[in-house]
């Protein structure tokens, strides 16, 4: 099947995939309609181009680290509901900081004490404050 070079609309987001035949499809990064922009590349061209799927696959999950999961309260907002199943997912903090390991773990304890659930709130009502727009965005899509 021959393969196409397509061209995002959207001036901003300057989207080039390859792909055969995508008629109908839309951006795979921003979602605006795209345009047929060589119908007989190069082996060469071709080589230099990102298909659509590997576009949209690396839209679909964006693998971040346990240490963003945590400074980003949100360890803490999922061990809250967990914690209601004598649940938790346990990180290994090493002296420099660093975490070493993440397991999920049966729990006798139920909640966290008053000093932590203030900086929980405060740190995910600020990545909420952060990523609002974007993540408004990202529900549409």
């Amino acid at each position: 099947m021959e393969q196409i070079i397509y061209k995002c609309f959207n001036s901003n987001c300057k989207c080039v995939f390859k792909g055969s035949n995508k008629d109908g499809l839309r951006c795979p990064k921003c979602k605006s309609t795209i345009k047929h922009f060589n119908f007989n590349p190069t082996q060469e061209e071709l080589s230099k181009i990102p298909a659509y799927k590997e576009l949209k696959e690396n839209q679909t999950v964006n693998k971040k680290s346990w240490q963003e999961f945590r400074d980003n309260g949100l360890l803490w907002w999922i061990n809250m509901i967990l914690h209601t199943f004598g649940w938790s997912i346990v990180v290994d903090v090493e002296k420099d900081g660093t975490i070493s390991n993440a397991y999920p773990a049966r729990v006798k304890y139920r909640g966290f004490g008053g000093d932590y659930n203030s900086i929980g709130y405060k740190q995910v009502s600020k990545y909420m404050l952060d990523n609002a727009e974007y993540l408004e965005k990202e529900s549409r899509e």
